[in-house]
């Protein structure tokens, strides 16, 4: 009810897009994301939401089409964030807020997170582990507040004690008032309890499926790393999830927790700070995708040096898992290990997700693959095929910056221009 009550709140309140007509984008130059090459002037017809016709050079007078100048600009595919974290944003009250705000708090903070993040060149993103995102999702979806296309995994699926079980840290008094969380609450400890925790998680409207394979760096617990899941718990995970059309995505640190979830099947590792040769060698096997959440790692190792910003059973977890997504990410990479992008925005500021693709690129990874993990890779891991690409026939999701990010990919940093399914959200302002 709270959240019904949020969309009729902000519906009244929220300008929407000047526009969403048939264009013809003059572009200076094209990203290919498919060749990972950057092209030059084309003019990208869009009619009804969809990438109509892409013309070499500078097309003047195209049919009933609205004329957008970008030609000193370079444009690309509408990016995608793997991880991201809506409902939230990390700050030393994050803790306490939990016992102090409702959901329809948290629901009002993710509209303006919502916003900035499609501002910034994001037109997908898929949010793994929120209560309140598949109800954001859903008002953007009716064009009720600005913000991405979001695939929602709703509640998280732990185990007890693990990252994601909702008690941890709470004294005897309140763990009692509220019992032992079971598989309604993401909680399970048996392959059983797997199968109903997915299961809930459809009845919940979930589009996809989050499991915390090990500790966390932020949870209020001691490890960062242990495994949390059989590798039979896991399979029963993924193999209820197909039923339903879901792929899974795992939360992991820890090398033998990542192992077993690579090898129970699972569609992508999130973080993999301790990705040892043996999970990367299973990875390239099985097919399983990486996404580094560089951006958190940098974030939480920053805030671990400031006294008082995490409390000290997450602070020595921060500083020391944090640093390490950096090289592994360039190790994996080097290794042949697919990569796709995600920040785990939310523990960062959101809107900042862009400077993801610059801690790619410190970590050894080519500015091309770095977009390419956004946009052409991103549509792989959520099993789409019609974005990703500036071609014909598909969304018509299209960014603009001045510059040549595969030249200075600061460049990411200058997004002006956005459009999703057509739609105009933002335009350059010269």
């Amino acid at each position: 009810m709270r959240h019904r009550l949020l969309a009729a709140a902000v519906l009244s309140t929220l300008a929407m897009p000047a526009f969403a007509e048939d264009s013809a984008l003059h572009c200076g130059k094209l990203f290919d994301s498919r060749s990972g090459k950057l092209l030059g002037a084309h003019t990208v017809v869009v009619r009804n939401g969809k990438v109509a016709e892409v013309l070499a050079g500078r097309v003047e007078a195209v049919a009933n089409a609205t004329a957008i100048d970008l030609s000193d600009r370079t444009c690309m595919a509408g990016w995608t964030d793997l991880h991201v974290h809506l409902g939230s944003q990390s700050s030393p009250a994050s803790y306490s807020e939990g016992f102090r705000l409702d959901d329809v708090d948290f629901a009002f903070r993710s509209v303006g997170y919502a916003e900035k993040t499609l501002m910034a060149g994001f037109t997908s993103v898929r949010d793994l582990g929120g209560e309140v995102t598949p109800h954001l999702r859903d008002a953007i979806n009716q064009g009720l507040v600005k913000g991405p296309r979001i695939w929602a995994a709703g509640k998280g699926i732990a185990t007890t004690g693990g990252h994601g079980d909702p008690s941890n840290g709470l004294n005897d008094r309140l763990a009692h008032l509220i019992g032992p969380p079971g598989p309604t609450e993401g909680v399970i400890n048996s392959v059983d309890d797997a199968r109903q925790a997915v299961r809930q998680r459809y009845k919940d409207g979930s589009d996809v499926i989050k499991i915390t394979a090990t500790g966390g760096v932020l949870s209020y617990a001691k490890s960062g790393d242990a495994p949390q899941f059989t590798i039979d718990e896991v399979k029963v995970i993924v193999e209820t999830a197909k039923d339903y059309g879901y792929k899974v995505a795992a939360h992991a640190h820890g090398e033998e927790g990542m192992y077993r979830a690579v090898a129970g099947g699972v569609t992508s590792i999130e973080h993999g700070s301790y990705m040892s040769d043996r999970v990367m060698a299973l990875m390239k096997q099985k097919g399983t995708w990486y996404v580094p959440t560089l951006y958190a790692g940098r974030f939480v190792a920053d805030k671990a040096k400031i006294d008082g910003y995490f409390p000290e059973i997450v602070r020595p977890k921060a500083a020391r898992i944090g640093a390490q997504i950096q090289d592994t990410a360039g190790k994996a990479y080097r290794s042949g290990v697919k990569i796709a992008f995600g920040t785990d925005q939310g523990v960062g500021p959101h809107g900042d997700n862009a400077r993801e693709f610059q801690y790619m690129v410190e970590a050894g990874i080519p500015a091309a693959y770095a977009l390419q993990a956004a946009t052409i890779h991103a549509a792989s891991v959520l099993g789409v095929d019609d974005q990703g690409v500036v071609e014909a026939g598909k969304r018509a999701d299209i960014i603009a910056m001045p510059g040549d990010p595969l030249a200075d990919i600061g460049n990411v940093m200058k997004v002006d221009f956005v459009m999703k399914d057509g739609t105009v959200y933002r335009t350059p302002t010269r």
